[in-house]
């Protein structure tokens, strides 16, 4: 597909069970930008309701501006909103919730922001977030431990809501690793980045897409594909078991010699056992992480798979997008 002009601003939004909302999203972008030249990408990563055929009405309405992907299983929120860089054109690429809760009015807060103090990306900060409390800690735990794996100035708050220049999405896409998170390629590119406090709604329908299997495997893509810290920690930690059996063993040695008919207890022994097998475990559990990835990489596994896209003619003349 050729296109003939790039335009100013590109938003990108996966779409999961959102049926009830993005409609109202797409419409918000469409009646509060229509001073500039932008594009909206949405990208279902597998939704079981009714969002294909509403994501294919908002791109029959859209005059060219609204185009739709539609991969052909869930692959998780960050390898859908990697599916919508790769086909982003905009100088600059906001990317967004399904939901309604990043209303799009502050885009234009990160849009200006990231123009002003000349940043490669802007996020969004929540004044007051109204995510379930579950997420809002998962969100938390998420924040500090990025501050170690992806040694993340402890004044930015890594958001969903965030605006990117062209100089970063594509870096963000030259990346072809089987688990993508997107936070981590922004921090592998550049230091030079803002954020904005922002309005963060309540969501009106549906609920979060994300439970617990889906923010611990968001959580292993930071700590595993991003850092390797986990191993550094890993050999810490046999390192500092072994120096503190060294003096456990003295004392065991030295409390014989004072207490000779003492008989040494058979429970504290297996506890030992035990405790040691478990780091042991886990250690091996570790490297084994990281070698199941490094094979998944090097034997192709995909980021995502497109099933087809669709979009209309645009303003500027250039023709739609096949479905395939």
């Amino acid at each position: 597909m050729i296109k003939s002009e790039r335009p100013q601003l590109s938003f990108v939004i996966p779409v999961y069970n959102s049926a009830l909302s993005i409609g109202e999203v797409v419409g918000d972008i469409n009646r509060r930008f229509d001073f500039l030249s932008y594009e909206v990408i949405l990208v279902n990563d597998g939704s079981r309701d009714a969002s294909e055929s509403v994501c294919r009405h908002l791109v029959e309405a859209s005059q060219g501006r609204v185009q739709y992907v539609h991969l052909a299983k869930n692959f998780s929120e960050h390898n859908a909103v990697l599916a919508g860089l790769n086909l982003s054109r905009g100088e600059y690429v906001a990317v967004l919730d399904d939901d309604g809760q990043n209303p799009p009015a502050e885009v234009l807060r990160l849009y200006e922001e990231i123009q002003r103090g000349s940043y490669d990306t802007v996020y969004g900060f929540y004044r007051q977030k109204k995510h379930h409390w579950f997420r809002n800690l998962g969100s938390r735990f998420n924040d500090k431990m990025a501050n170690i794996m992806l040694d993340k100035p402890r004044d930015i708050y890594l958001s969903s809501f965030k605006i990117m220049n062209r100089f970063v999405v594509d870096h963000i896409i030259g990346y072809k690793g089987a688990f993508p998170y997107i936070d981590g390629l922004i921090f592998r590119t550049t230091r030079n980045i803002g954020q904005v406090a922002v309005e963060h709604k309540s969501r009106s329908e549906g609920r979060s897409g994300y439970n617990l299997r889906k923010l611990v495997a968001l959580w292993l893509n930071m700590f595993l594909n991003f850092s390797i810290s986990p191993l550094r920690m890993a050999a810490m930690l046999g390192l500092i078991t072994s120096i503190a059996s060294v003096p456990l063993m003295g004392l065991i040695v030295i409390d014989k010699l004072l207490h000779p008919e003492v008989t040494i207890g058979i429970p504290s022994v297996l506890v030992g056992m035990t405790f040691f097998s478990g780091i042991q475990l886990l250690i091996v559990g570790l490297v084994g992480e990281y070698l199941g990835r490094m094979f998944l990489d090097h034997s192709g596994a995909p980021q995502y798979v497109v099933r087809y896209t669709y979009s209309q003619p645009d303003p500027l003349g250039a023709a739609p997008v096949k479905e395939h």
